[in-house]
């Protein structure tokens, strides 16, 4: 379990690098707001015309007798917009990291360099259109998966007491760990790792992904705080990619031990 402190130690170390480069955390939050722009005005629509598309999608509900065609009605359109807040959360971060590409990778190369024994950072060598194509397919790949994920807890969210207590949790830590994969990918997409490959090494230090991802997929929960976070993630994940790859890293050893004595 002290793998889980280790994990939130990058998370906060992301935000300090950041933090003390200024210009990049500017260049990195123009994804961000980009996204939160276009994710707000989707939400916005659907809160808006959410209920007269459910109308429309269940006809057969038109000769119903009041009250039972309204409380249908309105049920479903609250399941629709929390499904569709659900959706947004677990997808901000790859629709972010697929439209900042360019952001984020020199953001990333940035950090690899000042953080290097040697000022180098690994480089693809790929155009642009194939970086991003591999972005896109990955994130699909990771989206279809958290889709799976997210219909089965939110139907185990109807048992009794479960579905009030155990499940949120799970939600939480199964949240946290797709966001650190989208985040980590930047780092590893430029070292070559493949997408099968990333979900093995995650998967051998899931107490390490959670300590970074799940209180990340918390803060995201609150309005904004995602877009100002986002920077300082991508930083993170890659100092993290680096220890999950067993690349040295400048004065990170000293950090690191001091959570895992």
């Amino acid at each position: 379990m002290r793998d889980l402190g280790v994990g939130f130690k990058y998370l906060l170390k992301g935000q300090r690098w950041v933090a003390r480069h200024g210009k990049q955390y500017e260049f990195g939050l123009i994804p961000g707001l980009i996204t939160l722009v276009l994710y707000g005005a989707a939400l916005v629509s659907l809160a808006i015309w959410g209920d007269d598309l459910v109308a429309w999608a269940t006809p057969f509900a038109d000769d119903w007798s009041s009250p039972w065609a309204g409380l249908f009605r309105g049920f479903l359109t609250v399941v629709l917009w929390a499904l569709a807040l659900l959706l947004a959360v677990l997808t901000f971060t790859a629709v972010t990291l697929l439209i900042g590409q360019p952001f984020y990778e020199s953001l990333s190369e940035k950090v690899d360099r000042d953080v290097s024994p040697d000022g180098t950072a690994p480089e693809s060598n790929l155009p642009l259109w194939r970086e991003l194509w591999i972005s896109a397919r990955d994130s699909l790949r990771i989206l279809f998966r958290a889709l799976l994920w997210g219909v089965l807890l939110f139907g185990l969210g109807f048992i009794p007491f479960v579905g009030q207590t155990v499940v949120p949790v799970i939600g939480f830590f199964v949240t946290g760990f797709f966001l650190t994969e989208e985040l980590v990918a930047v780092a590893m997409q430029r070292r070559g790792v493949e997408l099968r490959d990333r979900l093995a090494l995650l998967r051998s230090r899931k107490t390490l992904v959670w300590g970074f991802g799940t209180p990340l997929g918390l803060a995201f929960l609150v309005p904004f705080v995602a877009v100002f976070l986002m920077p300082g993630a991508v930083a993170g994940a890659t100092l993290m990619a680096r220890e999950l790859l067993g690349e040295e890293t400048l004065d990170d050893s000293n950090d690191v031990e001091e959570v895992t004595s």
